[in-house]
């Protein structure tokens, strides 16, 4: 993926993201969209994450498609 993509990406989920909150406002989620709520937020951190390694490489010279996809664990352990 380059980096339009990624972007492109993080849209559509954010979009979902949304969509799922705003359709529940005041219900709460079942145990079903809370799982998908969390995959996305999981999904949508290792995006952003690749997109800053992309990000980093370029500026550093170096080639952004070797940039790796980095798992949920470690991008879920990071601080903010």
């Amino acid at each position: 993926m380059d980096d339009k993509q990624i972007v492109e990406r993080i849209s559509e989920l954010a979009a979902e993201e949304q969509r799922l909150e705003e359709a529940h406002v005041g219900e709460g989620l079942s145990d079903d969209e809370l799982a998908r709520k969390r995959d996305l937020e999981v999904t949508l951190d290792q995006l952003w994450d690749t997109l800053r390694q992309r990000r980093a490489k370029r500026h550093a010279g170096q080639d952004p498609e070797t940039a790796e996809p980095r798992s949920a664990d470690t991008v879920e352990r990071y601080l903010q």
